[in-house]
C-alpha cells in the first residue's frame, strides 16, 4: 500500500511538469529519491482525480503512453492538445519534450 505522504509527493512532482512536456515514471521516482519506485509512482498517479495534477504528462521510459485512469486514448489526446506529437502510440522526438526535474 502506498503511503499518503508518498502519493502527495508524486502529485506535487507531477504539478512541476510544464505543459507540452512529458517525463517518465522513472524520472519522477528518481526525483523523489527512489530510483526503483517506478511502479509506486504509477500507482500514486492512478489515484489522482484532480485536474490540477497533470498525471497525463508521465509516460513510459521509451515514450509509450503508459496507464491512465481515463484510458490511453484520453491521455494521448490531452498530450496532443498541449502540443506533444506522436508517432503511433509513442511520443515523437521524446528527447525534445522530456522533462528532467532539477
Amino acid at each position: 500500500m502506498i503511503q499518503a505522504g508518498f502519493t502527495q509527493r508524486v502529485w506535487n512532482a507531477a504539478k512541476r511538469i510544464p505543459r507540452g512536456r512529458a517525463t517518465t515514471y522513472g524520472e519522477v521516482a528518481r526525483f523523489l529519491g527512489g530510483t526503483r519506485a517506478c511502479r509506486a509512482v504509477g500507482n500514486a498517479l492512478n489515484k489522482n482525480r484532480s485536474p490540477a495534477v497533470p498525471c497525463h504528462r508521465v509516460v513510459k521510459s521509451g515514450g509509450g503512453i503508459g496507464g491512465f485512469a481515463r484510458g490511453s486514448k484520453a491521455k494521448k489526446k490531452l498530450l496532443q492538445s498541449e502540443g506533444v506529437r506522436f508517432k503511433g502510440d509513442k511520443v515523437a522526438d521524446f528527447k525534445k519534450v522530456f522533462y528532467h526535474f532539477r
